[in-house]
């Protein structure tokens, strides 16, 4: 996985402080090109006397835009390409802006509304999650608050599976070249008073799972420093919390099995990851 051009879309608004400020540590870190790019709507044409209507809202969504970049370039300073995009989706617009600028990934902020410190998928990030060509990063909504000054360390979300080995050949690729741990962890889900039967499947769960791990990790410890974690409770969100976060974390998912080919597509375990995450969560895109 090369970061070598990175593209994230703002907004004057907590969340595109956020992904912005995501972004631009992520290109930092990396050395990877910045673009930051804002989508405004296209202006409605008219005929007749309405056309001057329709001109007044073309220089107001103009407007709109230039200042949003502005605003863009005082937080994230002159090292970055800033431009503005038309499309009627933001989403969709920041997709149609990484196949034509070559985006290694798409960097957004989170939906309004949601908890502080988590992630919330609004539309924007659906419009992404269900058609982007290339990795989409998620910022938990807060933190351009306090970013942490440079990340830490690389988490997978690890299942075995047919994912499973480009997944870590694209997170090992990008802990070896950050020069930053690799952590693997599985979530392990079981009930809150398991049955003797049910403990006796979540043993042989666990010790499968442990199995795995060890295995993939073994694979690619020649490119990184790699540890191992099973991470459990009595649902998803309780056992990610189970685990411990680095300031630094960041987290990377793999697309769902079913989804289509070279593109990012969510299955549920990963979107309840994705919202339980206090640290930003990358999504890979599906690849053979």
């Amino acid at each position: 996985m090369k970061f070598d051009n990175l593209l994230t879309g703002f907004i004057p608004q907590p969340q595109g402080r956020d992904g912005l400020a995501l972004a631009v540590l992520l290109a930092r870190q990396t050395g990877a090109h910045l673009t930051v790019a804002t989508v405004k709507p296209p202006a409605w044409g008219a005929p007749g006397p309405a056309r001057a209507d329709a001109s007044a809202w073309a220089a107001y969504l103009e407007e709109q835009a230039t200042a949003a970049l502005a605003q863009a370039r005082e937080l994230a300073g002159d090292d970055a390409d800033y431009i503005t995009h038309t499309h009627k989706g933001s989403g969709r617009g920041l997709v149609e802006l990484a196949r034509k600028r070559g985006a290694a990934a798409v960097v957004i902020g989170s939906a309004p509304g949601g908890t502080v410190g988590r992630i919330a998928l609004g539309s924007t990030a659906d419009q992404l999650l269900h058609a982007s060509p290339v990795p989409v990063v998620l910022a938990p909504l807060g933190y351009s608050e306090a970013p942490p000054p440079a990340l830490e360390r690389i988490t997978v979300a690890y299942r075995r599976g047919p994912c499973a080995d480009p997944l870590l050949k694209n997170a090992a690729g990008l802990a070896g070249a950050l020069d930053l741990p690799l952590r693997l962890v599985t979530l392990l889900v079981s009930s809150a008073k398991p049955a003797k039967v049910e403990e006796d499947m979540l043993l042989r769960l666990r010790d499968q799972a442990t199995a795995d791990l060890k295995a993939a990790a073994r694979g690619h410890r020649r490119r990184a420093e790699v540890e191992v974690e099973i991470l459990e409770g009595r649902s998803v969100p309780q056992a990610v919390h189970s685990g411990v976060w680095l300031p630094g974390e960041l987290i990377i998912c793999a697309s769902s099995d079913s989804g289509p080919l070279r593109r990012v597509f969510l299955g549920d375990t990963s979107i309840k990851i994705v919202r339980a995450a206090t640290r930003p969560v990358m999504i890979l895109t599906r690849q053979t």
